[in-house]
């Protein structure tokens, strides 16, 4: 892996999601760093999906800043971007005024869901194809180039086949690339949303709960091939994980919700042994937190 850019890539400030009187999310702030895993974990129903919506732009946020740089350079304009009410500028994009296909489109934040949304009906290597249709609408002239077949055409498509099969072969399905995607093992249909994902040219890949419903040797390859997107691609991911078995293998940084307030944040080693971590999963109550960090060992 080249040399690639360090620092942040999100900042997220003081989000706050209401529906009604219901506050889903409660003032939380906290960066995801450029190039690294970050987890987002906490009980069920502590508001990780509904933070998840309002970075990909289901949810407008009631209040917050979501800012996402694509550069070094781009968060010494945030303060101006965000005066100006415009919703992005030279590789900043403020995504709490962005459409969800805007913030796909332009931010080029990639997200994968709790239950799997492949094209069931297309090959496992259409599916990654058509996660390319951007530059191949831009091959085509966004006319009539690809119906002609135009060579112009040609060399977008065999780069997207190319991007295909490269994705194909990391996640080892390059023999089945001309089954139906929903034939494929479940372990196999994660792994191929993940690749299909990162067929867009990310910056940021949001994954919701990707080891879900797999079995021990489907989250080991699925650490493996996390692992190798940020090593090899430098791209940030983002995660909502029930097992912890995987976030504390694979996190560089912990982010912990509970109620929709964030309650620790940090390394894996910090968060393990946060006292209110511990708390918020044993479902202790508040005044029950030093008798739980006392009996942590010294």
């Amino acid at each position: 892996m080249s040399d690639r850019p360090s620092g942040t890539v999100l900042k997220i400030e003081h989000l706050t999601m209401r529906f009604g009187g219901l506050t889903a999310v409660d003032d939380v702030t906290f960066d995801v760093r450029r190039g690294e895993i970050t987890a987002i974990i906490g009980p069920n129903g502590a508001g990780k999906t509904t933070l998840f919506n309002c970075i990909t732009g289901f949810y407008r946020p009631t209040v917050g800043r979501l800012a996402l740089g694509h550069g070094e350079e781009a968060f010494a304009q945030l303060d101006r971007l965000t005066n100006s009410g415009r919703r992005h500028g030279a590789g900043l994009y403020l995504l709490e005024r962005m459409m969800d296909f805007d913030i796909a489109r332009r931010a080029r934040v990639a997200r994968t869901f709790q239950n799997i949304r492949l094209f069931g009906g297309m090959t496992v290597l259409e599916n990654l194809v058509v996660a390319q249709y951007r530059p191949l609408m831009a091959a085509s002239w966004y006319t009539v180039g690809g119906i002609l077949n135009l060579p112009h055409y040609r060399r977008g498509l065999q780069a997207a086949v190319d991007r295909a099969a490269y994705w194909l072969d990391r996640i080892g399905l390059t023999a089945r690339a001309d089954h139906p995607a929903a034939d494929l093992p479940y372990g196999s249909q994660r792994r191929l949303e993940i690749a299909r994902a990162m067929c867009s040219d990310p910056v940021l890949v949001c994954l919701d709960e990707p080891a879900a419903g797999l079995n021990a040797n489907e989250s080991a390859e699925l650490n493996t091939l996390l692992r190798f997107i940020q090593r090899e691609h430098g791209t940030s991911l983002l995660l909502i994980e029930h097992d912890m078995s995987v976030v504390m293998e694979i996190s560089n940084h912990i982010v912990v919700l509970d109620y929709g307030k964030k309650i620790s944040d940090g390394p894996p080693e910090h968060v393990r042994n946060d006292p209110k971590v511990i708390a918020a999963y044993l479902g202790v109550e508040d005044e029950e937190v030093d008798e739980v960090e006392a009996e942590l060992p010294a």
